[in-house]
């Protein structure tokens, strides 16, 4: 989910004297989007090269429009979205837009049917790359109630003495008890990455860096030929 990455928020002139801990540039994305996102696009490549080579008639002027139309729109919304993270603040590529908010102009960041950032205006901006999962959540949720079961059933064990084969399942229960104690609740994967993002924003919303305007552009180069795609699919199919 995170790795690093060279593309780094724009960096204001950071105070002389200021000393702080460099955070290492981090980029966040969805896995299962990204190979989701592939696996269409070669689709409509294969179909639409296809229809193009071998069509007669309108067919390649067709496929063609529709490549044109569903290229765009498929990267958008699985290879496109990222968040990357730095000292400075956020900056989120979402599927039509790119907003970049530095800490001092984040309020907080939300989880809960999507995860979020809010700016000092109120303004609210969905992380696409960071999606919620429910399935996740609920079998972290599962995992944390096997140990604490575990570590339940070591305790009793350890105050009644136990047997020779309970010692032995009692060790495993002291390990998974041991564990939920040193590593806390298990969490989901995107709910970890928000974590990591609040204790970041928690850190630098107040130092000299990290102050600015939040900026929102639009994905032109998405917008475009998508448009121009859904444009020639409406005339050929108005063509008849």
């Amino acid at each position: 989910m995170t790795t690093p990455d060279p593309s780094r928020v724009p960096e204001p002139t950071k105070p002389a004297g200021t000393a702080t801990t460099p955070y290492k540039d981090r980029v966040y994305r969805s896995p299962a989007g990204v190979v989701g996102g592939a696996l269409v696009l070669a689709i409509v490549a294969w179909l639409g090269i296809d229809a193009v080579v071998v069509g007669e008639g309108r067919t390649p002027w067709l496929a063609l429009a529709t490549m044109l139309f569903l290229g765009p729109v498929v990267f958008a919304y699985t290879l496109r979205p990222a968040v990357f993270v730095n000292d400075d603040g956020l900056r989120v590529r979402n599927p039509l837009r790119l907003i970049v908010l530095p800490w001092g102009q984040v309020a907080s960041l939300r989880s809960g049917f999507s995860n979020e950032v809010v700016d000092d205006s109120g303004t609210k901006y969905q992380l696409w790359a960071l999606p919620v999962s429910v399935r996740a959540r609920s079998k972290a949720a599962r995992q944390d109630a096997r140990a604490a079961r575990a570590a339940a059933r070591a305790d009793a064990r350890a105050g009644q003495g136990g047997s020779l084969r309970g010692g032995v399942v009692g060790a495993a229960d002291l390990g998974a008890g041991a564990a939920l104690a040193a590593d806390g609740p298990r969490r989901a994967e995107t709910d970890r990455a928000m974590d990591e993002l609040r204790e970041l924003h928690e850190r630098r919303q107040g130092e000299p860096g990290t102050q600015g305007e939040v900026t929102v552009r639009w994905a032109y180069e998405i917008i475009a030929p998508a448009v121009a795609g859904a444009v020639l699919l409406g005339v050929l199919w108005g063509l008849g």
